[in-house]
């Protein structure tokens, strides 16, 4: 069992939940906000996507990013900060002519992906570990794509978090370590109940545990009404926390929640185990981060 858990707080996401929850984050201001009362709540890092202020869907831009952050930074709290780098990978095969896009596609290069990462450098970012069948769309992220964002984020002296959303890139991640591309003890995210990828499970959970390096951080998530589950099962294996917005809308049936409150939800799941929530400080030395 771990007794010093590290909770994450993933803000707003990318997905289409921006008209499924009445205050979903969606701007800029309403992101940090958001991402500063998680802080306060307790959350150990907070994890940052940003959103189009008017449709509220996907966006790349650094310029939303860089107002997130510095708003947070600029904050009378304390927080981790973890940027997503895993956008630009949506594929969705057009219906008449399989060799392009239909509507829902949005790819980047890596290193377009990593331009917010090297301007802003957070404590953290995602490095998202394989290729998915996401739902009815396919998450793409090749091997080599995989290979030179590594390289790009460890040139940048940010700590990659290895998103892994199946056994086999849970395999690939420790390939990157092999070949130097991750450095220090890798931190881990095991991302389980998204279809088509892991099962929010205990045999699951357990299965990819088993296969992290020795010295491994690591942490795992569920979504829906899997999170709250996957928070204690993660505990009580030895892992850290994820909750927030961006993988559940609910804090009990039919009544939304707040980032706050899922935080606040999950430090009493571990203060009811045992454990305690690591502080913003103690998690930048667990991690082996920089120092503000």
């Amino acid at each position: 069992m771990n007794r010093d858990v590290i909770l994450t707080c993933a803000v707003t996401g990318a997905g289409d939940t921006a008209d499924k929850h009445p205050d979903l984050p969606i701007t800029p201001q309403q992101i940090a906000d958001s991402a500063i009362e998680a802080a306060r709540a307790g959350a150990s890092i907070v994890h940052l996507h940003v959103r189009d202020p008017e449709t509220g869907g996907i966006s790349h831009s650094t310029e939303h990013f860089r107002e997130v952050v510095l708003r947070i930074r600029d904050a009378d709290v304390d927080a981790v900060i973890n940027l997503t780098a895993g956008g630009g990978g949506d594929w969705t095969p057009h219906p008449d002519d399989p060799t392009r896009g239909g509507e829902g596609t949005d790819m980047q290069t890596p290193a377009e992906r990593h331009a917010p990462i090297g301007e802003l450098l957070p404590d953290i970012c995602t490095l998202d570990c394989g290729s998915l069948n996401f739902g009815d769309m396919i998450y793409l992220n090749t091997a080599d794509w995989l290979r030179e964002h590594a390289r790009l984020v460890k040139e940048a002296g940010v700590k990659p978090e290895l998103e892994c959303f199946d056994l086999g890139h849970v395999w690939f991640a420790r390939q990157l370590i092999e070949e130097g591309l991750i450095e220090g003890d890798p931190l881990f995210q095991l991302c389980l109940g998204i279809p088509w990828g892991a099962e929010a499970d205990t045999e699951t959970m357990l299965a990819m545990r088993n296969k992290l390096p020795a010295n491994a951080q690591w942490s795992a998530f569920g979504i829906g009404r899997s999170q709250m589950p996957m928070v204690a099962q993660s505990i009580l294996l030895g892992g850290n926390v994820r909750v927030g917005l961006e993988d559940n809308l609910y804090l009990s049936k039919g009544v939304f929640a707040t980032n706050a409150q899922l935080v606040e939800k999950a430090a009493t799941i571990a203060e009811n185990l045992g454990g305690r929530v690591l502080t913003p400080a103690e998690t930048r030395k667990k991690l082996d981060l920089r120092q503000p």
